[in-house]
């Protein structure tokens, strides 16, 4: 539950807590204090005339993703509640960022980090949480997200390590509710805004973002965004779960799909949290093709190096844009770096050596040719 003073902040346009953008000259005490305020950039060659496209960067985080934000959520919440103590263990499932930003958060805090992650993620995730220190447990594909949940939970209960549970800790929606809601309402003070995209992973980003957006602007319209193969949300069936809102089974309506980050093979709780409250106006769904050419789209012709699930968003966000009314404002979460999926079908058209016009190029002069 949210303090009357957020929700008074949020409705004025005002940011409880949250400064400007990060700027430049400020002396940091740890790296925790560096997650946030990312910076919102219009889009201006891949977006329709008439309609102004924004992006909020989240790989401006630390550790690269919007997960950060959520790492730390979880281990303040933790800390507060008297869960966590020196030399403890943290365990979680993940499809990777969460992770990321656990092994960061764990490592200057100076406890242990054990995560479970499906096989099938990006190996440069593993490699990264490694390098941070965590121990990574890889959990069979063919068990999908619920599948390392379930390992993480055997972890947790065997050994008494404290299990985070992203996809359930209400902390998680709390956090974007008190910092990337009001970032966006500050950003926006002033300015139009008829959209805000988002897709979702474990639902805290549109839950608790969303719930801030629509106190303080309520003629917003939030779009929600999710893969064609695994439109959890558009099919309307509901989610099996166990006594503590984990999930039971895989949805039903969830097949494999390339967003690395989007849509586990379950609707999390705090999916449901944002659903049940009706933060929604719309689902459009987005295919795996789309969204790995709008990611190398906005590289080629924005400058901007988002993953397959930042294409993925954009790609919804020029959806709308393209039926938007005239003078229309759009803006969409981007919530990782291109970096996170070196090797993926993302990359798969990328080559290590050079092209044929490369080679062109080095034969135009005489020397230095391999």
């Amino acid at each position: 539950m949210l303090s009357r003073g957020v929700l008074t902040a949020s409705r004025a346009g005002r940011a409880p807590g949250v400064g400007a953008a990060r700027a430049r000259g400020i002396v940091y005490a740890n790296i925790s204090q560096t997650v946030g305020r990312t910076p919102v950039v219009r889009i201006n060659r891949l977006a329709p005339p008439g309609v102004e496209v924004y992006a909020k960067l989240e790989y401006f985080n630390p550790l690269s993703s919007v997960k950060d934000r959520l790492g730390l959520a979880i281990i303040e919440h933790a800390e507060r509640k008297g869960l966590l103590k020196p030399g403890d263990t943290v365990v979680e499932a993940t499809s990777g960022n969460t992770g990321i930003s656990l092994a960061m958060m764990c490592a200057q805090r100076g406890y242990r980090c054990v995560i479970c992650m499906a096989e099938s993620f990006s190996v440069e995730r593993r490699k990264i949480m490694r390098a941070l220190g965590a121990k990574v447990v890889l959990t069979p594909a063919s068990e999908r997200g619920t599948g390392m949940v379930k390992k993480a939970q055997e972890l947790s209960r065997q050994h008494g390590w404290y299990l985070a549970r992203q996809f359930e800790n209400e902390a998680n929606r709390e956090y974007h509710a008190m910092t990337t809601g009001p970032e966006i309402l500050q950003d926006f003070a002033g300015r139009r805004l008829d959209y805000w995209v988002t897709g979702y992973g474990t639902g805290g980003t549109f839950a608790g973002a969303g719930m801030m957006i629509k106190a303080a602007r309520p003629e917003v319209k939030i779009v929600l965004s999710e893969p064609v193969s695994a439109a959890l949300v558009t099919s309307g069936i509901g989610q099996e779960r166990e006594a503590d809102g984990s999930p039971a089974a895989t949805h039903p309506a969830f097949k494999p799909h390339p967003i690395q980050g989007w849509t586990p093979d379950f609707i999390p709780m705090n999916l449901s949290a944002g659903l049940d409250a009706k933060l929604h106006d719309e689902v459009i769904t987005v295919t795996g093709e789309e969204s790995i050419a709008t990611s190398l789209s906005l590289a080629q012709h924005e400058g901007i190096f988002t993953g397959i699930s930042g294409g993925a968003g954009m790609a919804t966000a020029l959806k709308v844009a393209a039926s938007a009314p005239k003078g229309s404002a759009i803006l969409v979460m981007l919530p990782d770096t291109a970096e996170r999926y070196l090797s993926t079908p993302l990359f798969a058209k990328i080559e290590a050596e050079m092209d044929e016009g490369e080679l062109e190029i080095s034969r135009s002069t005489p020397g230095f040719q391999l």
